[in-house]
């Protein structure tokens, strides 16, 4: 597992990137570039300064861990980022 838990990754371009099963508790994430990077069973509870319009973007939140409130909004809004991803993609 990789671990950036509190770290400060505020603007950072991470497009494209693999996180799948990142620890990303309580990281700062600001304006960080999340288009197409793979979130899958990434812990994400805590993590800063997120939008939803940020994980819009996202390949795949399958099986992450996020707060309860940002998850139940993420699921209504985007329901297919939870979806299993297809490796092809």
């Amino acid at each position: 597992m990789n671990i950036l838990e509190r770290k400060d990754l505020q603007g950072t371009n991470l497009q494209g990137t693999n996180l799948q099963g990142t620890d990303l508790i309580e990281t700062k994430l600001e304006g960080a570039n999340l288009k197409r990077v793979n979130l899958e069973r990434a812990h994400l509870e805590g993590a800063r300064h997120l939008s939803l319009n940020q994980f819009s973007k996202v390949k795949t939140l399958h099986s992450a861990k996020l707060d309860t409130k940002f998850l139940i909004q993420l699921k209504e809004k985007y329901p297919a980022i939870f979806e299993i991803p297809h490796s092809d993609e």
